[in-house]
């Protein structure tokens, strides 16, 4: 059966971590050259990975700003580089997309201090992910929202957990991140206003209660993140 799983229309290249490797990270080119293919892909036997169609988003580190045309396309969004002792963080903003299954990358230049990215509520995929490229990096990914529905602005209002991401010298390998990249764990004293508003302390990616969902994305020099989406089974 044919997976819903899919990129927007036009963008459909699929960028691995060779790619990386084969082009400098300070390029001034809006875009690394993807190889060509679809969107979807199968899992690489042993990496940890499940098997199947999935969508590919590599989060790629670069050490100077992009130009040029960086409104969105392909499966890429640049960050800034930062170092071991020295985070960088961007806010990949999340937009609920209009059709299940459809991840599409809106604004790919985070290296502004903001990206922009598109997917469908939880429930019908699971998030993986693995860190690559130089050894030593490490990034962390922690999902947020801007306000409580309806509230006056309190500021960000950010999960007590996250994801770590760091790159060693041996294989790096996919772990399931699915829960931590779709919910929210509040706080329940810091964030009291919001927990009262969600009736809870956990809330799930583009609950009304919250709104301006992102995820925060520090990044201590870490080059390459990849993310995979799969669908879930049902």
């Amino acid at each position: 059966m044919h997976s819903a799983f899919r990129s927007v229309p036009s963008a459909v290249a699929v960028l691995v971590a060779g790619t990386l490797a084969a082009c400098s990270p300070d390029a001034t080119n809006p875009d690394p050259s993807p190889s060509q293919g679809p969107a979807l892909a199968t899992a690489s036997t042993g990496n940890g990975a499940p098997s199947g169609e999935h969508y590919n988003l590599n989060i790629i580190a670069v050490s100077h700003p992009k130009s040029g045309d960086l409104t969105g396309g392909g499966n890429v969004i640049f960050v800034n580089l930062g170092t071991k002792t020295t985070a960088v963080t961007t806010k990949i903003l999340l937009e609920q997309s209009a059709s299940a299954g459809v991840f599409a990358v809106l604004d790919k230049d985070g290296t502004d201090g903001e990206a922009k990215f598109s997917l469908p509520a939880p429930g019908s995929y699971t998030v993986w992910a693995r860190a690559l490229g130089k050894p030593y990096g490490q990034g962390t990914l922690t999902t947020c929202a801007t306000d409580v529905t309806g509230a006056p602005a309190a500021g960000d209002i950010c999960s007590a957990l996250h994801e770590v991401f760091v790159r060693g010298t041996g294989k790096s390998s996919f772990r399931n991140v699915t829960s931590n990249l779709t919910t929210i764990t509040l706080d329940p004293v810091l964030d009291a206003a919001a927990v009262d508003a969600c009736g809870g302390t956990t809330v799930s990616l583009f609950a009304g209660c919250l709104e301006g969902y992102f995820w925060q994305y520090d990044n201590n020099g870490l080059k390459l993140l990849q993310l995979r989406f799969y669908p879930a089974a049902l």
